[in-house]
């Protein structure tokens, strides 16, 4: 069992190893959540200001970004299930952010686009939002931001062939 001293307390530390492979992956879990959760902080004071919650703030990024969507090909870019997709389009429907259009060449289904109040929404409110994921990468250079996502890619794709 590995041993560090703790200053601040003035105590040794035990640390359990797991051997070196699963020390590092949980360090790099345990890393990569951290700074999840610290730009997840930011960015959710942000939308509280606007009013909006993660999952509509989402919705109305795809549509401003993608255009009109149907709600499955919604749901399938903001990696989400659909469970409360219907409460949240009923809710962005309320305060007249989306309206529901019939999609082209298909009268069962139809489309969200963006109401002018959407767009207003996300000029006012995604600007800050890159200023939130610039000021949480500005550590980290144009390169080492290219190979972070290179990497996470990475990890994605070698998930995905382990999927069932």
């Amino acid at each position: 069992m590995k041993r560090d001293f703790d200053y601040s307390k003035g105590m040794e530390i035990k640390k359990k190893s797991y051997g070196k492979e699963h020390d590092l992956n949980l360090k790099l879990l345990i890393s990569l959540s951290r700074s999840l959760s610290m730009v997840h902080k930011e960015t959710m004071r942000n939308m509280k200001d606007s009013g909006l919650t993660p999952s509509q703030f989402m919705v109305l990024e795809v549509l401003y970004h993608k255009g009109d969507m149907r709600v499955c090909e919604i749901t399938e870019k903001i990696l989400t299930s659909g469970g409360n997709m219907t409460v949240v389009i009923q809710n962005l429907m309320k305060e007249d952010y989306v309206v529901k259009k019939a999609t082209p060449g298909d009268r069962r289904s139809y489309q969200l686009s963006l109401t002018e109040k959407g767009k207003d929404i996300m000029e006012e409110v995604f600007p800050k939002h890159l200023s939130i994921m610039k000021e949480s990468m500005e550590g980290l250079s144009e390169e080492e931001k290219k190979t972070l996502i290179t990497l996470l890619k990475k990890m994605q794709r070698l998930d995905e062939h382990e999927a069932p």
